[in-house]
């Protein structure tokens, strides 16, 4: 098994207790609302939302992929700490065995805040990273960005969201 690492950084402009309820708290709920052209459901099948949360998304017919499964790993509100694992899903094609998520929402000088995301791949077996898969994790990051997008301007457009 290898592993890699990505960074980035996201500004939006909603302040981190927003961003973190919408992008960790509510995410389930939001997701299948403002991108029902990309997610079909979010399904809760073990947990209360917190650690050890298991989440089913099923993504809509003609999106690439069929489902996920991530498993919630720290929910952390006081220091607005975001961490999961996708554990399943047919994006894998037997070439990622998972992928881990760490996100941290932080203040930013306008308000807005600057969301710090590091995600970690694990490869399957002696899977070797090369520039197809490199291509393909970044389509489906871009895919992801269009959703959380999406999310960020339901909450500006829906404040008591």
């Amino acid at each position: 098994m290898g592993v890699f690492t990505k960074e980035a950084e996201v500004s939006t402009p909603l302040p981190p207790a927003k961003a973190f309820k919408a992008f960790a708290v509510d995410i389930e709920n939001l997701m299948p609302k403002v991108a029902p052209q990309t997610i079909k459901s979010v399904e809760v099948l073990e947990g209360n939302g917190g650690p050890g949360t298991i989440r089913k998304i099923t993504f809509a017919e003609g999106h690439g992929l069929s489902h996920a499964k991530h498993k919630v790993d720290v929910l952390d509100k006081d220091n607005l700490v975001y961490a999961y694992t996708v554990m399943e899903s047919d994006f894998f094609n037997k070439k990622i065995e998972k992928i881990s998520y760490d996100i941290k929402f932080v203040a930013a000088a306008d308000g807005g805040s600057t969301v710090k995301v590091n995600a970690t791949f694990y490869t399957a077996g002696d899977t070797e990273v090369t520039p197809d898969l490199m291509a393909q994790i970044k389509e489906a990051s871009e895919k992801r960005a269009l959703v959380m997008k999406a999310i960020e301007s339901y909450v500006l457009a829906n404040p008591d969201a």
